[in-house]
């Protein structure tokens, strides 16, 4: 007889983030077979009852619901997770607090500092379990290389550097709003590239480097008009379509960040790369089972960057999957963040990244736009504060 706990899933939308979600949840007892917890897909919300159960027969959830109210309401779920645009994330996500439901949210946390401090004080006065979807920190050769910088082989830190890169928003006939790209529209995404893009190389440059104190930015829209998808009409597009920026973090190091839509031949082109006083560091999602090492300290006549193929089982994760050599891919980082908040619920740990965490993210990427809108220097007023627990 089993003796695992059913954490009861209802889960919000059912696009391109459901789908990983639900991957997650069904594979990670699989997997890691160890966790007192086991997901139970217990109902999916979305607004159109014939797409909605079409993905509930897909993935195995038990029932459908069409408003996210009625989700939340029903005493047989216990977590929400949160797949929906930006724009519905702060209600969704206070309201399951409010019901004492553990919740987890796709990223970025909210369109606002303002909305996601709103977040963070619900979760906090509920006392509710609660992640962010900051997927990357998952892989393994990021959490290698988080270790790595962790273990002083670096030492000081000089520079961290950040790109993540895609091309499909090129063409002018792509409209804003809408199901397939509300991520065009500033009503619901809240930004262009530093919200969706940007975010991610921001949490990992803060859970690898600490905190970000003070940024400068540069953005732009390409295409200043678009039609929306919903109402037929052109109108000006609020979003922005390409930022870089630099930064000086807390430990006195340098960030230089760059993110565009409009970078032909990337889809998503997404490296990082460290430098410090003994070591450096680069990795890139393309070739996310792969991570680069320099050391100086090494004989001069063999210093060199080696490739590490991060696939042996004394490797972050790698012990759950498969032979050494063998690599994982992206959909394994969510069920790697399924099984660590799972993990954290037996140990009443937190699982990084917080909304707390998600909130100092936020703060970066306001920082940004409104550097970028002043043409200023602008302090993040974060501190010291980002939790680099991993």
């Amino acid at each position: 007889m089993s003796t695992k706990k059913d954490l009861r899933i209802g889960i919000i939308g059912t696009g391109f983030m459901g789908r990983t979600h639900s991957n997650g949840y069904s594979q990670v007892s699989h997997f890691f077979p160890e966790l007192q917890y086991k997901p139970v897909l217990k109902a999916v919300c979305s607004r159109n009852p014939e797409k909605v159960q079409a993905f509930a027969d897909q993935w195995g959830y038990e029932s459908i619901e069409t408003d996210w109210k009625a989700l939340i309401a029903r005493d047989d779920i216990d977590a929400v997770d949160i797949c929906t645009p930006n724009d519905s994330h702060a209600e969704i996500a206070i309201a399951a607090a409010e019901a004492g439901k553990m919740v987890l949210c796709e990223k970025p946390l909210a369109r606002t500092v303002a909305e996601a401090q709103q977040m963070v004080d619900a979760i906090d006065k509920a006392g509710v379990a609660n992640t962010v979807w900051y997927n990357y920190r998952r892989l393994p050769a990021v959490t290698l290389a988080k270790q790595i910088i962790d273990s002083g082989k670096l030492g000081k830190i000089f520079h961290y550097r950040a790109n993540f890169l895609q091309d499909w928003t090129i063409s002018a006939d792509v409209p804003q709003g809408g199901t397939g790209t509300w991520r065009m529209d500033v009503e619901a995404a809240g930004s262009g590239v530093t919200g969706d893009l940007l975010a991610h190389c921001i949490d990992t440059a803060m859970w690898l480097n600490g905190s970000i104190t003070d940024v400068s930015a540069v953005t732009e829209t390409f295409v200043k008009e678009r039609m929306h998808a919903v109402t037929g009409k052109v109108q000006p597009v609020g979003i922005d379509d390409a930022c870089i920026f630099h930064c000086h973090f807390e430990n006195g190091s340098l960030g230089l960040f760059e993110s565009t839509r409009y970078a032909r031949g990337h889809k998503a082109l997404y490296t990082f790369e460290i430098n410090g006083e003994h070591a450096s560091i680069r990795w890139d999602l393309h070739d996310l089972n792969r991570l680069e090492y320099f050391d100086h300290r090494d004989e001069g006549i063999v210093r060199g960057w080696r490739s590490i193929h991060v696939t042996d089982g004394d490797q972050p994760y790698m012990n759950k999957w498969w032979v050494p050599g063998l690599g994982i891919g992206y959909e394994h980082s969510f069920i790697h963040q399924v099984a660590d908040f799972l993990k954290s619920l037996e140990t009443g740990e937190p699982c990084s990244p917080t909304f707390q965490d998600a909130l100092e993210t936020q703060k970066v990427c306001e920082a940004v736009l409104e550097s970028a809108a002043s043409r200023s220097w602008k302090e993040t007023g974060i501190g010291a504060t980002v939790s680099q627990e991993a």
